[in-house]
């Protein structure tokens, strides 16, 4: 089922992989735009349209009601209740150290004041997939950061079930989290009545949360008239396994990544053949008892692989060249090897350190670069849900010790009004002193 790739022959898998993600969004982009400029246009007759014409669901109001998030805390399991506030916490208490400060400094001996302003995005939307497929850990790892940064507004939005309700656990933890609004609308033109604003709507500055194809097409297109945090691929995972492995937990965590859709991505690298035969049994012995065994079997068979090396330095290599979404060392230096990763968009070490304790509980975000844009990109975080604005002051006499070399910069670069900015004011100076005025 899953094959066995020697190192030297991975690389054709490997772009594969890299590739899978290149979806052709050309095939939906102009639906998408349909879309987009039908709620630019038509604004909320335009949403509930495409609410029922997509979701099947007839809407006469949008927004969550006071009275169905009160309902969602009497219904809930007691027990999930408190899950999701343990997450709840855990979640708060990693995000608060990323809060940031502003500073100003003097530098020494001169009138000079330069600083930086930290202020958070004023208002900023939720994307949550909703359906059949409702993740209250998405609504927890996009409203604590965006709450803990100081955002104002919080709008979240996401696709109603069938019924025209919202999943209990979605609704509780958008409460629990500070949510501000909720709206029951998905898709694209979810997308376009955040990016725009509609009747009940309220226009946001950013945009966070997953989604499908047609989500992440609406994403780019209005990308640059709003913010937005990233465009997310099919999930992946790589594991990084010595020959003192447990091949049992191997194959649940390579097994816990691919039940996510078909395209996603389970990868071992490993130094040992024998971890690398045992983990192939085991996956075959494990998928008989899971309900979405069609799903994992594909994605194992079509975007799974397993990769045996002569070394752990060559695991670590191909980890770094691949920059996984989530990367797990289940080796006996673990606390070693991790400070060799250059590239990935989450570390976990020790075999009792599972992919899904980052994904629910643990605190660390679990939105993640994919499909190695961990090369150059993280995990959401507080950082998304502010901005920086510098701060300058010169004093007269601070001008006048740079205005020569201000004056020689910008004239090299052919812009003569920005040399005149600054020469203008050297003439006034000049003029003074001729005229015999104090300085």
């Amino acid at each position: 089922m899953v094959r066995i790739i020697k190192d030297n022959g991975a690389e054709e898998f490997l772009d594969a992989v890299k590739k899978r993600n290149s979806e052709d969004y050309n095939n939906v982009y102009d639906a998408v735009d349909r879309v987009l400029d039908a709620v630019r246009i038509n604004k909320d007759a335009a949403v509930r349209k495409y609410t029922y014409e997509f979701d099947n669901v007839n809407l006469e109001n949008l927004q969550v009601t006071e009275n169905e998030i009160e309902q969602a805390f009497k219904t809930i399991d007691p027990e999930l209740l408190e899950t999701i506030k343990k997450a709840k916490e855990n979640i708060e208490a990693f995000h608060i150290k990323q809060k940031r400060n502003g500073y100003k400094f003097k530098p020494e001996g001169k009138d000079i004041l330069l600083g930086q302003l930290i202020n958070p995005i004023e208002k900023a939307g939720i994307y949550v997939p909703g359906g059949k497929a409702a993740y209250p850990s998405t609504v927890l790892m996009n409203a604590i950061p965006a709450k803990i940064a100081g955002v104002n507004e919080i709008i979240m939005i996401t696709p109603p079930q069938p019924d025209g309700s919202i999943k209990d656990s979605i609704l509780v933890a958008a409460s629990l989290s500070g949510v501000d609004k909720i709206f029951k609308v998905g898709g694209a033109q979810g997308i376009g009545a955040l990016a725009y604003g509609t009747e009940s709507i309220p226009k946001v500055y950013k945009i966070t949360g997953p989604g499908n194809i047609y989500v992440a097409a609406a994403k780019r297109r209005v990308s640059g008239f709003v913010g937005i945090d990233m465009i997310a691929g099919p999930s992946e995972i790589l594991i990084i396994a010595d020959e003192f492995a447990n091949s049992a937990y191997i194959a649940a965590d390579m097994i816990s990544q691919a039940e996510h859709d078909e395209m996603a991505a389970s990868i071992l690298v490993t130094n040992s053949c024998t971890v690398a035969k045992k983990v192939q049994a085991e996956l075959e012995k494990q998928l008989s008892k899971l309900e979405r065994r069609e799903i994992i079997v594909k994605s194992l068979e079509n975007q799974g692989a397993i990769i045996v090396t002569d070394s752990l330095s060559q695991c670590v290599e191909l980890s770094n060249e691949i920059a996984p979404e989530h990367l797990e060392l289940l080796t006996a230096n673990s606390f070693e090897l991790y400070k060799s990763i250059k590239n990935a968009g989450a570390i976990f070490m020790g075999e009792y350190s599972p992919e899904p304790v980052g994904d629910y509980f643990a605190g660390p975000n679990h939105t993640l670069p994919t499909s190695s844009t961990a090369k150059f990109s993280s995990a959401l975080s507080v950082d998304d849900f502010i901005k920086k604005t510098s701060l300058i002051y010169y004093s007269k006499e601070a001008l006048k010790e740079s205005a020569d070399d201000i004056i020689r910069f910008a004239e090299n670069e052919g812009l003569n009004g920005h040399a005149n900015a600054v020469r203008i004011r050297k003439q006034e100076w000049t003029q003074n002193i001729s005229n015999g005025e104090l300085q």
